[in-house]
């Protein structure tokens, strides 16, 4: 699976301005909204889902990522967003670090491979030190889509 099959050009957020876990979570899930991607009236469901994940360990990676998730019934199919925070976020990553890079993703419940195969990418393509160096330098949302576009053409080292 490709960042092209999941991630919303329309939702990436190159600045976010969000100080809290909640804040960005929320700001993200309003990306999607905004791109049409989900249903208003399924917003706050949407991101109490998000929340209630977190409640069960941070999403919180390590080095300065962030890969928040849920399953929800409103979504037809796997949608998800990028953000970048240049000040960073206190996410109770596992390393204690302050967060950078997110990656939400909302999928479908009767999806789960579509929901791990992203995460898989997602992963994989972070264990890529200038992939993530990039990112987390990006000043617009079209830079941001660009580096994914590279990630999917393998213009990156990872594997």
């Amino acid at each position: 699976m490709k960042f092209s099959d999941f991630v919303k050009k329309d939702a990436i957020r190159a600045n976010l301005q969000s100080t809290s876990k909640e804040a960005v979570i929320d700001e993200l899930v309003q990306s999607l909204l905004d791109a049409g991607e989900i249903a208003a009236d399924q917003r706050d469901d949407i991101i109490a889902a998000i929340m209630k994940r977190e409640e069960l360990g941070s999403t919180g990676i390590g080095r300065g990522v962030a890969v928040p998730h849920t399953k929800h019934p409103s979504v037809p199919e796997l949608v998800g967003t990028v953000g970048v925070s240049e000040a960073g976020v206190d996410f109770d990553s596992l390393d204690g670090e302050r967060v950078q890079l997110f990656f939400l993703l909302i999928s479908p419940p009767e999806r789960p491979g579509d929901h791990l195969r992203a995460l898989e990418n997602i992963s994989r393509q972070l264990r890529d030190e200038s992939f993530c160096r990039f990112l987390k330098q990006s000043k617009t949302a079209d830079d941001i889509q660009q580096l994914l576009q590279e990630a999917d053409d393998n213009q990156f080292a990872a594997g």
